[in-house]
């Protein structure tokens, strides 16, 4: 067949064959392009003819990269999160950008679960003094039941909602905050949903998950009250977007002892400065940006973003469009 569509994928290595994206996109004869773009300009020239740009959250869309599309008909997210993607200004072109909402959720929601069990039990802290030959059962105090303590989900959206699912075998009990979220889905997961009272849960809850996407609304939505408001017995989970935390302040509330420690999948600033002192805090547990992966969560995704730009060029809707329906 004559290859009748270029579609882009600008953060790929570019001998990588992707054959989870063509089980779709060789059915309508479309050439995939991989290249590992770096700089805006490289992005510009590399996606300036595609008809299709499949994109990683690595990938910056500006404004003035989407200016440069001369023929696109549709930016699909590689996962959940857009906001490297200036949708406004795919809209103005008419270019539709379509994303996999219930990508990773499992996954995800694993990980958080990993970190609450590994905060109260003191993995990490354990872990290092016995590699260092430590053998201190004095470390131990003060350490959390699990059972019986209070989880407060900041977002309810699918991935909170796997996570809710999951802790209950701990019998915790769970809080949620969502102001966007209708109180009859949080009762089907025996959740208290706080509609409006994201205060409350902060003073409650001893571990606070996040699971919110980044937008201007939720941009530093935990700052330096919303630490002192948590209890100095408590630890924040972060596996949704690193700017939806203050790193300064998170800092600050971490050395000041406001809360008793963190686990961040994700910073303000990927990879994060070798100097950051949240990489050399003994109460802070860290991992690269990777809550979402597993080998088949990750063939599955492929596969679905090439169907999603395979409907689109042929004329027919995405299962997900995120700014033209």
């Amino acid at each position: 067949m004559a290859e009748r569509f270029k579609v882009v994928i600008p953060d790929a290595d570019p001998d990588d064959e992707r054959p989870d994206e063509r089980r779709a996109l060789d059915k309508i004869g479309a050439q995939i392009i991989c290249l590992r773009c770096r700089t805006e300009e490289e992005l510009m020239e590399a996606t300036g003819d595609a008809d299709a740009v499949l994109v990683t959250g690595s990938n910056v869309m500006s404004r003035r990269v989407i200016e440069n599309l001369r023929r696109c008909k549709v930016i699909v997210r590689y996962g959940v999160g857009v906001d490297n993607i200036d949708l406004e200004a795919a809209a103005e072109r008419g270019i539709v950008v379509a994303n996999v909402p219930d990508f990773c959720m499992e996954e995800v929601a694993n990980h958080a679960i990993m970190f609450l069990l590994a905060c109260a039990k003191k993995l990490t802290l354990l872990h290092n003094a016995l590699r260092a030959s430590i053998w201190d059962r004095g470390l131990l105090p003060p350490m959390p039941s699990i059972y019986g303590q209070t989880l407060g989900l900041v977002g309810f959206g699918r991935i909170a909602r796997a996570v809710a699912r999951k802790a209950r075998a701990f019998n915790l009990r769970i809080l949620a905050y969502d102001p966007y979220v209708d109180k009859s889905i949080a009762d089907e997961y025996g959740v208290v949903l706080l509609r409006g009272d994201l205060w409350e849960l902060l003073g409650e809850a001893d571990y606070v998950s996040i699971h919110v996407p980044l937008t201007e609304e939720t941009w530093h939505m935990f700052g330096e009250e919303e630490f002192r408001r948590m209890k100095p017995t408590a630890f924040l989970i972060n596996t949704s977007r690193g700017a939806v935390v203050d790193e300064r302040a998170l800092i600050r509330a971490l050395q000041g002892g406001w809360i008793a420690g963190a686990a961040l999948d994700v910073f303000e600033r990927e990879p994060p400065d070798p100097d950051n002192p949240l990489l050399k805090m003994d109460n802070v547990i860290v991992t690269p940006h990777c809550a979402s992966y597993s080998d088949a969560a990750f063939r599955d995704l492929r596969r679905r973003v090439g169907e999603e730009a395979a409907k689109v060029l042929m004329g027919k809707g995405p299962l997900h469009p995120v700014n033209l329906r």
